[in-house]
């Protein structure tokens, strides 16, 4: 083994050399080679002289991730597993069992089960916790266990899960899975097409604009473009979906880097489909990405008026290079830029506080830019909405709540005590609600604010120069206060907790198409992106 690992080091120190080569003259080539050399070094003593048998991959995992967490969370290194993962996000087709899973502590945790797929066809819920695959135990498999699901078409799978604390077990046949951009799109009674694009792989652009046509051929007048929630994807399909609504050579992002391949302007390169549709974009804080490009090229060229909540702030535009073995490494090469010059990134990872966190722009470092018309747009915090909405945005204890699974759980112990027969039926009550807070008691949420953990910060501080016993009381005294403002907080906030409860319930009966259903008559951005829309005068004066 350890003949083998020599080898692959060999490999490694050439490969490494003929990288040094590609530096050309750059001055920091003998520093690059230097560190090289060391770490090669070190890596083959710890493997030929630790006291116990080490293993050579998990090692060099260990090594790349700690390297690249020094940078940005978007600066990855991609194993086989990720790779193909990748590809399926980008291309948005696979083979398995048709569902959203998320990795559990000992089990594999069914987020949403896709209508009309294995999954949902052999009764498998969201909140059920798969605890055996293929008499695999999840809670002892270490690699990837969701790839566990992955197979090829036709192929059988006995999966063995948990409901309510009963076990069940079912066999399912694997198939094709085709995850659409656009899930769901529906002419609305007042002659306005609602279109939801939820990812940007390979069918954002084709998808929209089939769905842009057929709403227009059967009579809209207006679009709704819901970018709620979409995390981003494809550079190219961004430029793709803004053309949709933007005329040809439009300059939509550019992007610049240190290193000047990377430079680049993007502009549309084919004929719009409509440039004149009166369009409304709704954003919120999970939008991101190639969201924000195409939100941000639509704000500053006073396509349309954008409605919801600042978007995520992610400004980095990644770039896959290919490694050894299959591997790769997404690497952030460059900022991207809005037309008007705004670079929306929101952290700046080259400026850390003393635990390592990333810093947020400060507002005043924010600079002012402006749109086509004339209007006045900002930088460094995302893309901000022309009209914000509360029922968008995510505070503090909404995300802890988010986080720790909070809402999606107490919509599992809702469904299973509940019966429910149609969307337009369902009011999350003032009683449903103190239900909720009733169920956090004993749940196990908790979360810190900023103030707390400054707080801590400053009473570890007080220890270690002996003035803890000064300030104990009063630390004390504001502990307590800050405890009270979190338990305001849930009613502060309950507009958005409700929103989100209200999301994840109906999805449990109706699936996320029946949850679009429920948008379009009862949520409150499309209810004012619909107003907007329907007031000329109104929606003029948003974008003069």
């Amino acid at each position: 083994m350890k003949n083998k690992f020599i080898k692959k080091i060999a490999l490694l120190s050439l490969g490494g050399m003929l990288i040094f080569s590609s530096f050309g003259f750059k001055s920091d080539f003998f520093e690059i080679a230097k560190q090289i050399e060391i770490f090669t070094t070190l890596f083959k003593e710890i493997n030929m002289n630790y006291v116990e048998e080490t293993n050579p991959a998990a090692l060099m995992d260990t090594a790349i991730t700690a390297m690249l967490a020094d940078l940005d969370p978007y600066t990855n290194y991609w194993n086989e597993q990720d790779v193909e993962a990748a590809r399926i996000n980008n291309s948005g087709e696979y083979s398995g069992i048709g569902a959203t899973v998320k990795v559990g502590k000992d089990a594999l945790i069914i987020m949403e089960p896709y209508k009309g797929y294995p999954a949902d066809k052999a009764g498998l819920k969201a909140g059920d916790r798969i605890i055996k695959i293929d008499g695999v135990e999840v809670a002892n498999f270490k690699e990837e266990v969701g790839e566990l699901l992955n197979g090829s078409p036709n192929s059988k799978i006995d999966i063995i899960y948990k409901r309510q604390g009963e076990i069940k077990e079912t066999r399912l046949k694997r198939t094709s899975i085709n995850l659409k951009a656009v899930p769901f799109y529906k002419l609305l009674d007042n002659k306005t097409g609602y279109i939801v694009l939820s990812r940007f792989n390979a069918k954002a652009s084709r998808e929209t604009t089939s769905a842009l046509k057929d709403l227009k051929n059967k009579g809209a007048e207006k679009i709704i473009l819901d970018l709620r929630g979409n995390p981003g994807g494809l550079l190219t399909e961004a430029i793709n979906v803004s053309n949709i609504f933007l005329p040809r050579n439009e300059l939509i992002t550019s992007t610049k880097s240190v290193i000047k391949k990377y430079n680049k302007r993007y502009h549309t390169k084919k004929e719009p489909i409509d440039t004149q549709i009166p369009l409304v974009v709704l954003i919120n804080g999970r939008s991101a990405s190639a969201s924000e490009i195409v939100a941000g090229a639509i704000q500053d060229l006073d396509r349309g008026v954008v409605v919801g909540a600042r978007s995520y702030g992610k400004g980095l535009v990644q770039r896959p290079k290919e490694l050894a073995y299959g591997t790769q490494l997404k690497i952030t090469i460059s900022r991207y830029y809005t037309p008007s010059g705004r670079c929306i990134q929101a952290l700046d990872y080259s400026k850390r506080d003393e635990s390592g966190k990333a810093l947020t722009t400060g507002i005043e470092e924010h600079n002012e830019f402006t749109t086509k018309n004339g209007r006045k747009v900002f930088d460094g915090g995302g893309i901000s909405p022309d009209v914000k909405l509360e029922t968008s945005e995510y505070s503090s204890v909404t995300n802890a709540l988010l986080a720790q699974d909070a809402i999606f759980d107490y919509a599992t112990k809702y469904y299973y005590k509940n019966s429910l027969n149609s969307p337009d039926a369902f009011t999350f009550t003032d009683a449903d609600f103190k239900d909720f807070k009733d169920y956090l008691k004993t749940s196990g949420f908790e979360y810190k604010t900023e103030t707390e953990k400054q707080l801590e910060d400053l009473l570890a501080t007080a220890s270690k120069e002996g003035y803890e016993k000064d300030i104990l009381t009063n630390y004390k005294s504001i502990s307590s206060e800050i405890n009270s403002e979190k338990k305001k907080a849930l009613e502060d906030k309950k507009h958005e907790i409700v929103s989100l409860l209200t999301d994840e319930i109906i999805k449990r009966y109706f699936y996320k198409e029946g949850l679009y259903d429920y948008y379009v008559n009862h949520n409150p951005e499309i209810t004012k992106a619909k107003s907007i829309l329907n007031d000329n005068s109104r929606y003029a004066e948003i974008l003069r």
